[in-house]
């Protein structure tokens, strides 16, 4: 693991636009996937209007079955550039295999790899040899090395490369996934990378993600990754892991003097450092 600890010393931050998300707290939501112009505008205004910078959605739907939804493609993707350039937002969309980067590449800001794809070597070589950032999720049964082994794939060419801890398989019935906030804590310590957690996906409900996000903010994780949407009960793809717009919008407002206190506190430990 050496060359990730070496990787350390130079890292000035991944950056998304004009944000670097190696700095302060970031969270990205927005609907699993893109369903509806009305739909994808309506979860951007809301989420803008409450400091939400980064906006996600699926245009490209891995499902287990093939029959469910499967989403709406380069019409989705345009749905969601258009949303969030209109709301002053970026946006994260997953792309499936290596020709889809291009086909992709016009509208988002960031491509994501989900966990199906975490060791699908040709798309991660592919995408080493482009310059967008790419978010990485942890595959469902990986292990924390091999986690930061396939980042290395990308980090060959590309040194923008976001991890996103998304749970793993578990015994558990009451979760999707199981949130495993140790291997965060070990992605900070041993990697340079930012670290982010989806909520959403490794839980799989609602009603825990607002404690598990203080959480994130405490132990020193850059983000947190959350589904939100105007009408979960209706939703084409994954509704009941979505938060309805105002619960989330909520959420966020109560996140905020958590991730003031966390700055606070980091300044002053920066502080007590520099007097050493």
């Amino acid at each position: 693991m050496a060359l990730y600890s070496a990787r350390r010393e130079f890292n000035v931050g991944v950056r998304v636009g004009d944000i670097n998300l190696n700095r302060g707290f970031h969270i990205i939501a927005g609907p699993c996937s893109v369903e509806s112009i009305g739909q994808i505008n309506a979860a951007a205004k809301v989420l803008a209007e409450h400091g939400v910078r980064i906006l996600r959605g699926g245009a490209f739907k891995p499902r287990t079955s093939p029959y469910s939804f499967q989403g709406l493609a380069e019409d989705g993707l345009r749905l969601l550039s258009n949303a969030a350039k209109a709301n002053g937002m970026l946006c994260v969309s997953e792309i499936m295999d290596a020709e889809s980067i291009e086909l992709a590449a016009p509208y988002v800001d960031v491509f994501q790899v989900g966990a199906r794809n975490m060791q699908n070597f040709s798309l991660l070589k592919r995408l080493a040899k482009q310059g967008k950032p790419v978010l990485l999720k942890r595959g469902m049964a990986a292990t924390i090395e091999e986690f930061l082994l396939a980042a290395e794939y990308v980090l060959q060419g590309n040194d923008d490369v976001i991890l996103c801890e998304r749970g793993v398989r578990s015994f558990e019935p009451l979760t999707r996934n199981m949130l495993d906030l140790a291997g965060v804590a070990l992605l900070l310590r041993m990697s340079h990378l930012p670290v982010f957690v989806d909520l959403s996906h490794s839980t799989g409900r609602t009603d825990i993600v607002p404690e598990l996000a203080r959480a994130c903010i405490a132990m020193g994780a850059h983000g947190v990754m959350v589904e939100a949407h105007p009408d979960p009960n209706n939703a084409l793809c994954d509704g009941e892991q979505a938060m309805p717009l105002d619960v989330a919008a909520r959420m966020i407002d109560e996140l905020q003097p958590w991730i003031d206190l966390r700055a606070k506190l980091e300044a002053n430990a920066s502080v007590q450092a520099g007097s050493l």
